[in-house]
């Protein structure tokens, strides 16, 4: 059976898993720090889960034509993600920075064809193998090696974590430091960076050092803007999120208990949102792959006359 998030927040290790998760979530924008800035913010990585879905559910379908335009308007606005103009914004920086290109076909611009290019389905997969390792990690399964070793894993998994996703109240209506950053460009990746750096300490622990020292650096590595990341940390600070050992910018910042147990939370979320989709999908793949080989498999009869001759 699936984890729940329940089962995942009363585990021992949580803290180290969620912690290292965050280096790898890290390490992944590092490599490619320009696509993942697309994505940078909630609505827009909602938006680049919708498009993927639509694509991948129309090569389930055998389509493998794309998706269009007029196809993703209408699943942004049915999910209530965004409006019309950042919907198509969206898509031009898509097709601007080749994260997505144009198929032949269409009539006008709403019906061409769309598709990822491989950036996208190697970033996509890679952050669904991150999530399948952390959940192994949690109880030894066997999630990540079955997803590699089973044909068009991602496109079986996929649209079923983006409907979690997009169904889930706790993804899309995040409170207290996660409302903060919901709109803030990389906000997702700041708060991954003072997870990471977070030292391990007890639950229930007020401050938590984190070994974070220097705004400024933070900004430069993330290509934000260092007014506007430090404004978001002092209004996290106003909201006793984070502060500083000693003085601001010359000691290590914390972070509170709960800024933590918000970060749990919603990860958790994640976690077991990606975990039923895993059950539920690989179930229907390996139920499949049985029917195929029970089609296949000579009968008895033939089985015997193949022994007898």
């Amino acid at each position: 059976m699936a984890l729940t998030a329940e089962t995942l927040v009363a585990h021992p290790a949580l803290h180290a898993r969620l912690r290292h998760q965050a280096r790898l979530l890290l390490d992944a924008y590092e490599a490619s720090p320009r696509l993942s800035s697309v994505f940078a913010t909630q609505q827009r990585w909602l938006m680049a889960h919708i498009a993927l879905a639509l694509y991948f559910r129309g090569v389930t379908a055998a389509e493998r034509g794309g998706f269009t335009a007029a196809r993703f308007f209408e699943a942004i606005a049915r999910n209530g993600v965004a409006s019309r103009n950042t919907a198509d914004s969206f898509l031009k920086e898509m097709l601007k920075y080749e994260y997505a290109r144009r198929l032949p076909g269409g009539a006008d611009r709403r019906s061409h064809p769309l598709e990822p290019t491989q950036a996208s389905f190697d970033a996509i997969r890679g952050w669904l193998m991150v999530h399948l390792s952390t959940l192994d990690n949690f109880d030894g399964g066997q999630r990540l090696a079955t997803f590699l070793d089973t044909q068009d894993s991602t496109v079986i998994l996929h649209p079923l974590v983006a409907d979690g996703l997009l169904s889930s109240r706790r993804i899309r209506e995040p409170a207290g430091i996660f409302s903060l950053f919901t709109w803030l460009d990389n906000g997702g990746v700041v708060m991954d960076w003072l997870i990471a750096g977070m030292e391990e300490a007890p639950a229930g622990t007020e401050r938590i050092p984190t070994g974070i020292v220097s705004v400024a650096a933070m900004a430069e590595w993330l290509k934000l803007s260092r007014t506007h990341l430090a404004r978001k940390m002092r209004d996290a600070e106003a909201m006793g999120s984070l502060g500083w050992l000693g003085k601001r910018g010359h000691s290590v910042m914390w972070v509170s208990d709960g800024f933590r147990r918000e970060y749990v939370a919603t990860q958790t979320a994640k976690l077991a949102i990606v975990d039923q989709a895993f059950e539920a999908g690989f179930r229907v793949a390996a139920t499949a792959a049985a029917a195929r080989g029970a089609e296949t498999a000579p009968k008895n009869g033939q089985r015997m006359e193949a022994i007898a001759n």
